[in-house]
């Protein structure tokens, strides 16, 4: 269940809520969804819990997938997202999982996610107000 205030992306219409990536704007909101779910407390809470491990990892692993669904020209609109980096971590998490230590995920899932979200929900809010003038 989406933590107070985040936003909620729609799954499919299948019972099974399976994830559809298919628009922008859903990809930007399960981007910022996936940051929300991922924050921590510490690192060694982190480090004893494998489920908040896996929450982690796989959180990550949807914001890597659901950024190559976002167009050039939002990227281009801000490169001081690595979005190469963004995409390719969840190519490392799915092949090379075995390698991937808990204090760098901890380090991703607290330092590196904060640019993206703010680029996210400021994407967002755009897309509201052309729907709102629309």
């Amino acid at each position: 269940m989406p933590s107070s205030g985040s936003i909620s992306a729609s799954y499919g219409n299948s019972a099974s809520n399976i994830f559809i990536c298919s628009d922008q704007p859903r990809a930007i909101a399960d981007i910022v969804e996936a940051i929300e779910h991922i924050k921590s407390e510490t690192l060694d809470d982190f480090e004893r819990d494998w489920r908040k491990r896996w929450l982690v990892e796989r959180g990550v692993e949807i914001i890597s997938e659901a950024s190559r669904h976002l167009s050039e020209e939002l990227k281009a609109r801000h490169p001081e997202i690595p979005w190469p980096k963004v995409a390719g971590i969840g190519n490392v998490l799915r092949h090379d999982y075995a390698r991937i230590a808990a204090d760098v995920m901890w380090h991703v899932s607290q330092n590196e996610l904060a640019d993206l979200e703010r680029v996210c929900r400021d994407e967002l809010a755009k897309e509201r107000t052309r729907e709102d003038e629309g």
